[in-house]
């Protein structure tokens, strides 16, 4: 029978949060989620009365989320697992995108999820026991026109993690980066910010892309509930893996860009050992 956990997941008002959020409480677990607005934590916690907890969290607010951290410790219980899932994605071509949207980008998906780490890794090493899971995305590895800032704060988020699981790797801490593909989430619609058009150069390369990612979103392969419950069978497991893919299409795309690396690397072999000493 699988032991009742704590959860710590961020961003559970709707798309994966949520959903990982409700196979957690269906599983016997209890939630510390953390939400936008006092209504969206309301209805979180009108889900399960004792289980479900909502905490009101920005993020980007950094200095706040340590104080969180040490008062869910201190009145919920010790924090078994934290799943790093709040964020947004950005839309444009890198020349029209102001930088301003690039730092907000980084903020959230990266510097928050740091944050979050940071917060709760005292406790976890103190305990000699816990999970981070940081929900990163195929992005984080193949590339597309018009996601620039969306797929470095995920390769950087990648990074991130898969140096931490070396650092947590003698102290009992285990470090997951779960990379989905595309699913039926609200990431291509209301929750994706866009950069205005304004470069006509663009036009013929983006545009169909553009238009693609809109028609497409509500229609994506993967089922949001199905990647939750196999986010919950790596918080059972004894070794967790340090990185795992979600979807038959982050499956292909990424197989498909680690094999084109691998042939550019070989094809440069020579030129690459050249610059050793001799």
């Amino acid at each position: 029978m699988t032991s009742s956990k704590t959860l710590f997941i961020t961003g559970v008002s709707s798309g994966f949060g949520r959903a990982i959020a409700n196979a957690a409480l269906d599983a016997g677990h209890q939630v510390v989620g953390t939400v936008r607005n006092e209504a969206a934590g309301a209805e979180f916690e009108e889900q399960l009365r004792g289980r479900a907890h909502a905490r009101l969290l920005d993020v980007s607010q950094f200095d706040t989320i340590a104080p969180l951290a040490a008062e869910v410790e201190s009145r919920i219980g010790p924090v078994d697992a934290v799943i790093n899932n709040a964020g947004y994605g950005h839309e444009g071509i890198l020349e029209e995108s102001p930088l301003d949207e690039m730092r907000r980008q980084f903020d959230v998906n990266v510097f928050g999820a740091v944050a979050v780490i940071k917060a709760f890794l005292p406790f976890m090493r103190i305990r000699r026991r816990g999970h981070i899971v940081n929900i990163t995305s195929m992005g984080g590895t193949i590339t597309m026109p018009g996601i620039a800032y969306y797929c470095g704060s995920k390769f950087a988020l990648e990074g991130i993690s898969d140096t931490l699981a070396k650092e947590l790797k003698g102290l009992g801490i285990a470090v997951t980066a779960v990379a989905p593909g595309s699913f039926r989430t609200d990431w291509a619609g209301r929750s994706m910010v866009r950069s205005p058009r304004s470069l006509s150069d663009y036009d013929s390369m983006f545009d169909p892309i553009r238009r693609a990612r809109i028609d497409k979103s509500g229609n994506q392969l993967g089922d949001p509930h199905k990647a939750a419950k196999a986010i919950l069978q790596l918080l059972e497991m004894q070794a967790p893996p340090d990185h795992v893919l979600l979807g038959s299409d982050a499956l292909t795309l990424v197989r498909a860009k680690l094999a084109a690396m691998l042939e550019d690397i070989s094809r440069h072999e020579a030129l690459t050992r050249s610059t050793d000493m001799t």
